[in-house]
């Protein structure tokens, strides 16, 4: 049977996301479809500076009953309701190889980036994105040092759509005795390609990307952001260090600026795509800290975002995406070319100062 070189602008293909060795289903001739779905209108709430009734708002009390400090900046503490344990006993359980379960100890913490109720990442001055930057450095060093944790995983979950039950601007980090799944995942990757070719994965993807600019979004002198070949969701994004480095502990202080400065550009261009405080899940994707050097590893930035056609229009993960792959519509080429086009300045118009 001839084979034709087929136009990926029109038929269905799969992608390979070199970072797992997953695969996902491209439609792109399923946008010409009429939409019957949701079309409901965004709501976008009023919110003030400071709220009486916030639990991270300085001065106010937690769920615990503790009295949050008066910071000025960024404010750390350990979660009130932790999803992991540091004093978890050790336990494991096996059952004709079919119920293997094993406790799982850990610490997890949550970041206030500002003092601020009313802020996010895309209207915080970059100077400020800086000093969450520089608490995440301290945080991974402090608890990558505690004994028996091997990964450290910083994340943020931004608005209701995301799961997030408080709209003060923060993130949480989970330190845990084992390498989770995701990170298990690239890491064999990382691995495998580096002991073929002695060169990062994420270098050489890098490059081919900054040659053909199919899918560049944003670039400074040392992070690029991408919407990923293999991008599941509608306006997915991937920063990547220029450098290779393993985790944020390796930065300079020019790409600490520069990562800032990547941060708050990508987190406005979302807000000016619908004009709205853009949800998202988002998380640095750092080396392991099982005590190993990691060379193949290359230090990234993961942005899941579910808006597809407005502010309250969301892809969602159902049938053959549960049951089968991951599958989209929109071409990341077109998502990538969406997002590069817009300003990068906040839709408000309004710069928020330094406290």
């Amino acid at each position: 049977m001839k084979t034709q070189r087929l136009d990926f602008l029109s038929y269905p293909h799969r992608r390979k996301n070199i970072l797992t060795g997953e695969w996902i289903l491209v439609s792109p001739q399923r946008t010409e479809r009429p939409w019957r779905g949701e079309v409901s209108a965004s709501k976008e709430e009023t919110i003030q500076a400071y709220e009486p009734d916030c639990y991270l708002c300085p001065g106010n009390k937690r769920a615990n009953g503790e009295i949050n400090p008066q910071y000025e900046s960024t404010f750390v503490f350990t979660n009130d309701f932790s999803a992991l344990i540091e004093e978890t006993p050790t336990h494991e359980v096996h059952r004709s190889d079919l119920l293997t379960a094993r406790s799982e100890k850990g610490i997890c913490r949550v970041v206030n980036f500002s003092p601020r109720h009313d802020v996010t990442l895309a209207e915080m001055n970059e100077s400020d994105i800086e000093n969450v930057i520089a608490v995440w450095q301290d945080e991974f060093r402090s608890l990558s040092s505690h004994r028996g944790v091997k990964y450290v995983q910083i994340f943020e979950n931004k608005g209701t759509m995301m799961g997030n039950s408080n709209p003060h601007p923060h993130c949480q980090i989970w330190a845990q005795e084992s390498i989770p799944m995701g990170a298990k995942k690239e890491l064999r990757c990382f691995v495998q390609y580096f002991s073929k070719k002695k060169r990062s994965l994420l270098a050489d993807y890098l490059t081919l990307e900054l040659k053909l600019k199919e899918r560049l979004v944003f670039e400074n002198g040392s992070f690029v952001v991408v919407v990923p070949f293999w991008a599941v969701w509608p306006y997915e994004t991937l920063i990547i260090s220029k450098r290779k480095i393993a985790t944020i502990l390796q930065l300079s202080e020019k790409e600490k600026k520069d990562f800032a400065n990547a941060l708050r550009v990508l987190s406005i261009k979302y807000d000016n795509l619908f004009q709205t405080s853009f949800p998202y899940s988002a998380g640095l994707h750092q080396a392991p800290t099982d005590g190993k050097q990691h060379n193949e590893w290359h230090f990234h930035m993961h942005f899941y975002p579910p808006l597809l056609r407005s502010a309250a229009i969301k892809k969602f993960m159902v049938g053959y995406e549960m049951l089968a792959e991951p599958q989209r519509d929109i071409l990341p080429e077109t998502s990538a070319k969406t997002l590069r086009e817009l300003a990068e300045v906040h839709f408000k118009a309004s710069p928020v100062k330094s406290r």
